[in-house]
């Protein structure tokens, strides 16, 4: 075996840890090291990163919801308008992109290469929302303020879109999401996240099924890796502080975005 492959399945396990801290990130990881260091083409990384992050999702879901951290009421009304549009953008929409989308003076700009970009423009943008800081008046504005559910529909949409067309759970955009419409607590934003995520990738995973050939022995092996480090995610998240969690979790994002940008449209 590589080292490249070692350290593949050693990101599989990173994977968890990250899902269950932060609620989100995980696939943020997946497309990455499927693509970069396995070799995978970007389609099928996606699809692939709908599953692990779906499934791992899931066992962090379900341990968030035994602490009370998983607001049922907002996951409903994000979940169901997300894992719709999700399934119907992986179903029906990513095959009808061309697999090169214009050339220009002998540089094609591919359907990979855009996903990629896409996916850390995603990310960058995402990063910045979490790490600018709140004006007092910014705060309070936010304590008062109710949960809108019509705006908490849209962009849920908007979020099914994209986690279909990039294959990302979408965590780094739904937190944000929940915290600012919401108003929930990082800890809490982060359980209804990994609910929400679990729920979106799955059912978009559903909708590859047919449309692409899966190596279930590999996809398997990788995702019980994720499922055991979100497993120790979730427990190392009871000691560390929410805020916390949520600078460490913007940063991380930022970086591996800008890192994105470079890979594909410079190096």
């Amino acid at each position: 075996m590589e080292v490249t492959q070692i350290l593949g399945y050693v990101g599989a396990l990173v994977i968890g840890l990250v899902l269950g801290l932060t609620g989100g990130g995980g696939s943020i990881l997946t497309v990455p090291i499927l693509v970069y260091l396995l070799g995978i083409n970007p389609i099928t990384a996606t699809a692939y990163s709908l599953f692990v992050v779906g499934t791992s999702a899931s066992f962090g879901a379900f341990k968030n919801f035994q602490k009370g951290l998983v607001d049922l009421k907002i996951a409903a009304v994000f979940a169901i308008p997300a894992f719709t549009m999700v399934y119907i953008t992986r179903k029906y929409l990513i095959g009808a992109i061309p697999e090169v989308i214009f050339e220009f003076g002998g540089y094609a700009f591919t359907k990979d290469i855009a996903i990629m970009v896409l996916f850390a423009i995603m990310m960058v943008i995402a990063s910045v929302t979490m790490l600018k800081p709140k004006s007092r008046d910014e705060e309070e504005e936010t304590k008062k303020r109710r949960l809108s559910n019509l705006l908490i529909l849209n962009q849920a949409i908007v979020i099914g879109f994209f986690t279909g067309l990039v294959g990302a759970g979408g965590g780094f955009i739904i937190i944000p999401a929940l915290i600012v419409l919401g108003n929930l607590s990082m800890k809490k934003a982060v359980g209804t996240s990994l609910f929400i995520i679990s729920v979106n990738s799955l059912i978009g995973f559903i909708g590859d099924i047919g449309n692409i050939n899966i190596d279930w022995v590999f996809l398997l092996s990788f995702t019980g890796l994720s499922v055991v480090g979100i497993l120790l995610g979730s427990f190392l998240s009871n000691n560390i502080e929410g805020d916390k969690l949520k600078r460490g979790f913007g940063w991380f994002v930022l970086v591996m975005g800008v890192y994105i940008l470079i890979k594909e449209l410079v190096l």
